[in-house]
């Protein structure tokens, strides 16, 4: 017999001829502990999140899903969903539920002539810019291409583009869902209207997403971009810069600010390597020349170690920082949103750097707003539409040793930032311990997004998520 755990918290013993049944009826195919494949699908991108379901679904098209689905409530199963693996809080698998693994449905197809794509959900952001550069078109997605399109969709989605074109869920044109009875349904803005709205931000809550379909953009296959590197030091009166510099820029120009110990880069002085240093990176979306106009201030600011701004492929610039975000370290993630960032939050910064729990952990502060903030915060689940930085205070290493220095820096910044923070946050940067904030990050969309669920999946079939609960189970609660 089987054992996987229940929506209820139990065990239920799934005979093995019903697993082989299933098997039968999918066009992929079921593993299980030792088998082929249950390891690939059950590692994710944070090793911090090692845990062993009782049953994976490798899933090879949208009949596979729907057959998952339809298995897990026969049984009363948990369920737990993974595409590309690489959400911070790692809620894509659970100790001894049903994991369903997306990760083998990876097409992207392109309509160059109508400026769309078709986007499966286990294709990460590297097989989406491959395909869309191939006609120099883009979808605005975030900036490493190791992250799934799913998780980065439905969560939101921002990156380079994103002042240029909007969120990545302001880009997409509709979806095709496995609802929680195993409904294949379309969403858009005039068919299931409320679904589409709550997939643009609720995260995983309301199905499974099994095709994307995204509007394109013109770009590349070059853009404007790079770093600048400064001393850690000359950090507060540069940030200071900074501030004036992309308060009347132009959307096209995106700049983040990251502050870490230089890692061993090739274009890096090695008497600067380990050493704290601000990295601004910058890109321009848009004209070559334009793009160097529009950068001449920020390159003027200080006296920089390095300034390796030039033009880059879109594909190349947009994976420049996988490097130093491959799997396989232990990651812990603390999240906030600024509108301004005063001169005593850029202290708070600076000292904390000075305090480094390890050198590959860092603190990134990202340059938003433009056309992300020209869209009415009601208008999709993801609500925050005025904050001009989110703030990821990015903590890694590599040894269970380090838990909890690291956790506990993490958490100090986190809280020493709150005062100047508007409250909300950038869920897919939340980690697994913040369910009590899910409510607060959603803000007033919080309402709809529990009676959308309600009507979706009043049953919270959908849980291993940054979990909205429905309606009527919230009322109850309260």
């Amino acid at each position: 017999m089987i054992q996987i755990t229940t929506l209820d918290g139990g065990t239920a013993r799934v005979a093995p001829e019903t697993i082989e049944t299933l098997d039968a009826s999918l066009r992929g195919s079921v593993s299980r502990d030792g088998d082929p494949g249950y390891d690939d699908a059950r590692t994710l991108w944070n090793a911090m999140v090692d845990r062993r379901p009782g049953l994976v679904v490798h899933a090879a098209g949208t009949s596979d899903v729907q057959q998952a689905v339809a298995f897990a409530r026969a049984h009363n199963l948990l369920m737990a969903i993974r595409a590309g693996g690489h959400q911070i809080a790692g809620h894509a698998v659970a100790d001894g539920a049903l994991l369903l693994d997306l990760s083998s449905m990876t097409s992207v197809s392109v309509d160059p002539v109508a400026k769309t794509a078709r986007v499966e959900p286990g294709a990460l952001l590297g097989d989406v810019d491959k395909e869309t550069q191939a006609h120099e078109l883009i979808v605005p997605t975030g900036i490493n291409s190791t992250t799934g399109i799913a998780g980065l969709t439905l969560g939101g989605g921002f990156g380079w583009t994103t002042r240029r074109f909007g969120m990545t869920i302001d880009n997409l044109l509709a979806a095709e869902v496995v609802t929680a009875d195993g409904t294949i349904l379309t969403c858009d803005d005039t068919q299931n209207a409320d679904l589409f709205w709550a997939l643009r931000g609720g995260g995983g809550n309301f199905g499974v997403v099994t095709a994307f379909h995204f509007r394109l953009h013109a770009l590349g296959p070059e853009v404007m971009s790079g770093l600048i590197v400064h001393p850690i030091s000359e950090a507060a009166e540069l940030l200071g810069g900074l501030r004036t510099i992309i308060d009347g820029a132009d959307d096209k120009l995106t700049v983040w600010s990251v502050m870490r110990k230089a890692p061993p880069l090739p274009f890096l002085p090695e008497e600067w390597h380990g050493k704290e240093v601000l990295i601004f990176a910058a890109c321009y979306c848009g004209d070559m020349a334009e793009g160097e106009k529009a950068l001449a201030g920020l390159r003027a600011l200080g006296s920089p170690i390095v300034d390796v701004i030039g033009p880059h492929p879109f594909v190349g610039w947009q994976a420049a920082f996988d490097p130093l975000l491959t799997p396989g370290a232990r990651n812990y993630w603390k999240s906030h949103d600024f509108e301004y960032l005063p001169d005593d939050a850029i202290t708070t910064l600076v000292d904390a750097i000075g305090q480094l729990p390890d050198p590959q952990s860092e603190v990134f502060i990202a340059h938003v707003g433009g056309a992300m903030a020209r869209v009415s915060p009601d208008a999709t689940a993801y609500s925050e539409r005025s904050a001009h930085f989110i703030m990821n205070v990015h903590t890694r290493w590599s040894h269970a040793a380090q838990d909890d220095a690291c956790i506990t820096w993490a958490r100090k910044l986190f809280d020493d930032m709150k005062p100047y923070a508007t409250g909300s946050a950038y869920v897919n940067f939340m980690p697994d311990d913040e369910a009590d904030r899910v409510s607060t990050v959603y803000g007033p969309n919080m309402k709809r997004l529990s009676e959308v669920k309600a009507v979706y999946d009043p049953d919270n079939f959908f849980r291993c998520n940054h979990n909205i609960p429905p309606a009527r189970t919230q009322e109850a609660a309260e």
